[in-house]
């Protein structure tokens, strides 16, 4: 029989410790052996542990490291770094006892020891990673190679930077997706199709297949930024804000399209479209080149009668904003209400042309409704006739934007009376006795056409609404 390692005395000792008064040989030796076998086991895992370490003394990690292995509960209170020194004292013949060895400590060499370094204050700096989407070389930044940063592949294109005269900057794109040669050659044709000003057949069946194929979610990436890269560069083309705009309507048309991912993407182009200061050269589009499809999106492929003005460009990117947020606003917390606070402001700031604000005006209509303009518009009616409208409509150069800005007032009473649930006699009241008040509440231009128009219920619902601010 072989002998054991771990001293059966031992475990008696461990035994009467928890209670165990006495114990058969048998038990003591066949513990003992289970006791060697799990020692063991431990010891050959913390060798493993030591090896993949490339180390040749083990250290108390290596044995904590085995027992989590084993699932064994770790030793606490044996980490250091640096291995134990064990001392051996001898209690008789063949019971030799080791114990850890305490460190003397020489009061005198600890005293006169040279104190540490003060460690260095924690301090907090900025400074610019990127500015406009272009590095500084500063020298917190890291090196770039140049040539690194220029797109590569057929259809590479450089990101927008046109708008802040920075037409040569090109950005490596962090992520590399790759299309494939079909995809890319539709990209092609689509883009081309788009900018083609002589040929309406293709540009309907380039807007028809963005708006209806399930396969044109690989390229809506490329797409939205063929959309901003051409509306930044192209502020003076009317006919391509347009169709940029159309096909921002086909790809929110397409069901089979995901693009809760790239609706804040989507609104810039077309706010720019919708606020901008100066949107075209002065000159309309052809009526051969504006089609139906583009302004009330159904697609119909109609050629219309009259010319495509900056104006109707505008209308067609509030109803765009309007649809966006319909779409997004569930997945964008806030979409709503910041596009609608950007055009507020924007049509409170006097100092902007009245096509600007022309624009704002839609897009709030098309955002908020009837309740959006009752409550963000028609309080500052007053103070807007005033600084703004009066003087337009007495320039030549201006009473023309001027009209417009009041259409568009115009359309937000008839809203407001649509939606209003109070049931009103129209043509009853004498709108004329009403000047004053009206004048007070929206002004004297807007009263005038209120009362030559004989709005009688948009009138008793102005002035039944508190308008202070």
């Amino acid at each position: 029989m072989s002998s054991s390692v771990w001293n059966p005395d031992n475990v008696r000792d461990v035994a009467e410790s928890v209670g165990v008064a006495s114990l058969a040989d048998s038990v003591v030796e066949e513990l003992a052996r289970d006791v060697d076998f799990r020692l063991a086991q431990v010891l050959d895992e913390a060798m493993k542990f030591m090896r993949h370490g490339k180390r040749t003394t083990l250290s108390t990690h290596d044995i904590s490291h085995a027992l989590k292995v084993l699932n064994v509960e770790p030793l606490y209170g044996y980490e250091s770094t640096r291995p134990l020194r064990f001392g051996e004292a001898s209690l008789g013949p063949g019971q030799p006892l080791y114990y850890v060895e305490d460190e003397e400590v020489d009061f005198e060499k600890l005293i006169n020891a040279p104190l540490p370094k003060v460690p260095r204050e924690i301090t907090f700096t900025a400074h610019w990673l990127a500015v406009e989407g272009v590095q500084p070389s500063i020298p917190q930044n890291p090196t770039t190679n140049t040539a690194d940063l220029l797109p590569k592949g057929p259809n590479a294109n450089p990101h927008l930077a046109a708008a802040n005269g920075l037409d040569n900057v090109n950005v490596k794109p962090l992520v590399k997706h790759v299309l494939s040669k079909e995809s890319q050659e539709l990209f092609a044709k689509l883009s081309s199709a788009l900018t083609d000003e002589t040929n309406i057949e293709w540009q309907n069946a380039a807007l028809a297949a963005i708006r209806t194929e399930p396969g044109i979610h690989q390229l809506t990436t490329y797409l939205l930024s063929f959309v901003a890269e051409k509306v930044t560069h192209s502020m003076k083309n009317i006919f391509i804000l347009h169709q940029m705009m159309n096909t921002t309507l086909a790809l929110l048309d397409n069901q089979a399209i995901y693009l809760d991912p790239y609706i804040a993407y989507m609104v810039p182009p077309v706010l720019t479209c919708c606020i901008g200061k100066h949107l075209g050269s002065g000159t309309q589009l052809p009526s051969s080149t504006a089609s139906s499809e583009t302004l009330n999106g159904n697609g119909s492929g109609d050629s219309r009668s009259s010319s495509f003005t900056h104006f109707e460009l505008r209308g067609l990117a509030a109803s765009i904003l309007g649809r966006i947020c319909d779409k997004g606003s569930a997945s964008n917390s806030g979409l709503k209400s910041r596009i609608a606070r950007t055009c507020l402001k924007t049509f409170m700031d006097f100092q902007k042309p009245l096509a600007t604000h022309y624009g704002a005006l839609r897009a709030l209509a098309s955002i908020t409704g009837a309740e959006g303009f009752q409550m963000l518009i028609m309080p500052n009616l007053s103070l807007y006739n005033k600084d703004v409208l009066r003087d337009a409509l007495a320039s030549e150069s201006t009473k023309s934007d001027a009209e417009h800005v009041i259409e568009c007032f115009m359309g937000g009473f008839k809203a407001l009376v649509k939606t209003s649930p109070e049931n009103m006699a129209n043509g009853t009241t004498d709108l004329e006795a009403l000047r004053e008040r009206l004048t007070e509440k929206v002004g004297d231009v807007l009263a005038d056409r209120l009362i030559a128009g004989n709005w009688s219920k948009a009138a008793q619902l102005i002035l039944k609404t508190n308008l202070s601010i």
